[in-house]
C-alpha cells in the first residue's frame, strides 16, 4: 500500500492545468447521444487511489466526497483546491490491521444535510454534520447480531433508509469468523431506527438507487455469475416485493469488459446510469441498453454533480467526470 504522502504527490498530479482524458463513448442505439454529446470527453480529474468509491456531491458547498475504502479515508475535491483530505478514519476507528477494505464506502447526503457513511470496518451506517461534530450510529446490527459491511445506500423523501450488506469489508470476506448473519441482506430502516431485512436472496448485493417516483428500489448485484439489476417494487409500507431481473450484463461479461455491477444513479428521465462492464452503462427505464460511457477502468460508483448534468466516476485508482445532457435526480 503506498504511503499517503506519494499518493496525494500522485493525484495532485492528476490535476494540472491541462486536463487528461481517457476511455469512449461506446453507443448501442442513437438515442444513447440524447444523453451524453458524441464529443463530450472523459475527464481524469485525480489519480493514485487504491479503490475510490461512493461519490457524493454536496450541493451546499459546490464540492465532491468520495471514499477510498482501503486507505480509510474520505476524500474531497473541488474546482479551485483539487484533492484533500476531508475524513480519516472513515469507516473503521478499531486495531488495525483489519481488512483489505476497512473504509467507508457508499455516501449520501441525507434529507437533513448530514453526511452518511456505509462503514466497512466499524460495520454500521453513521451519519456526521458536515462541518463540526462526531459521527452518530444510525444502525449497527439486526436481530442484535452485527452487520458484514455495508456497502451502499439511498435515501427516500420520506426519509427512510435502504442500504446493501455484502461481505467485502470483512477480514476473510464470507469466511470470515466474525460473520453474524447468514444472508447479504438488503435493509430497510425506519424513520423510529427500526431495522428490517428486506431481500434476503441475493449472492452479493451492491448498490442501490430509487425511481423518479420512489416506487421502485433498484440493486445491483456484483456476481460473476449472475450479474443483475434488480428492481423491487416498493409496498406502501416500505418493505419490497420479490423483484425482477430489471438487466442482465453477461453479454458484456462475455465480451471480455472489465469491471461489475457496482453503483448507479438515476437521470431525471427515470435514466440509469449504472457502473458495470467496460465503465458506464446507460439503460433505459425499460431495462433497454443504450449505450456505454467506456472509462477504460474497473468502474466502482457515480453520482452527479456541479449543476446536475456533470457524472462524476470513481474508477479504480481515479476520479473522473464527464459532462452529460440530462440531470440527476435531486437537481
Amino acid at each position: 500500500m503506498k504511503n499517503l504522502a506519494v499518493i496525494l504527490l500522485s493525484i495532485s498530479l492528476g490535476c494540472s492545468a491541462q486536463q487528461s482524458t481517457t476511455g469512449e463513448l461506446v453507443a448501442n442505439e442513437d438515442a444513447f447521444f440524447d444523453y451524453v454529446d458524441k464529443n463530450a470527453k472523459i475527464e481524469v480529474l485525480a489519480e493514485g487511489f487504491i479503490w475510490a468509491e461512493g461519490p457524493v456531491w454536496v450541493k451546499k458547498d459546490g464540492f465532491l466526497l468520495f471514499s477510498d475504502v482501503p486507505q480509510n479515508t474520505i476524500f474531497k475535491w473541488n474546482e479551485a483546491e483539487g484533492i484533500s483530505e476531508f475524513l480519516k478514519p472513515s469507516g473503521y476507528t478499531g486495531i488495525l490491521p483489519y481488512s483489505r477494505e476497512p473504509g467507508s464506502n457508499g455516501l449520501i447526503i441525507n434529507n437533513q444535510g448530514e453526511l452518511v457513511a456505509s462503514e466497512h470496518g466499524d460495520r454500521r451506517i453513521s451519519k456526521m454534520p458536515l462541518t463540526k461534530g462526531g459521527k452518530v450510529t444510525i444502525a449497527d446490527t439486526w436481530q442484535g447480531k452485527r452487520f458484514h459491511s455495508p456497502n451502499d445506500i439511498v435515501q427516500t423523501s420520506t426519509g427512510i433508509y435502504y442500504f446493501t450488506d455484502p461481505p467485502y469489508g470483512l477480514p476473510g470476506q464470507q469466511d470470515s469468523p466474525s460473520r453474524e448473519i447468514d444472508a447479504f441482506g438488503v435493509y430497510k430502516i425506519d424513520n423510529d431506527g427500526n431495522v428490517e431485512m428486506v431481500v434476503s436472496d441475493l449472492k452479493r448485493p451492491n448498490g442501490v438507487a430509487l425511481s423518479l417516483d420512489e416506487d421502485i428500489l433498484y440493486v445491483n448485484q456484483s456476481d460473476s455469475d449472475e450479474p443483475y439489476i434488480m428492481a423491487y417494487n416498493i409496498k406502501s409500507d416500505g418493505t419490497l416485493d420479490n423483484g425482477r431481473i430489471f438487466f442482465d450484463a453477461s453479454e458484456l461479461q462475455k465480451e471480455g469488459l472489465i469491471g461489475s455491477l457496482d453503483g448507479l444513479k438515476i437521470a431525471m428521465d427515470g435514466t440509469i446510469f449504472s457502473t458495470g462492464p467496460s465503465g458506464v452503462l446507460v439503460i433505459t427505464p425499460q431495462g433497454k441498453l443504450l449505450g456505454r460511457i467506456a472509462t477504460g477502468q474497473r468502474t466502482a460508483n457515480c453520482a452527479w454533480g456541479d449543476d446536475g448534468s456533470v457524472l462524476y466516476m470513481t474508477a479504480h485508482n481515479y476520479l473522473m467526470r464527464i459532462q452529460t445532457k440530462t440531470k440527476g435526480v435531486g437537481f
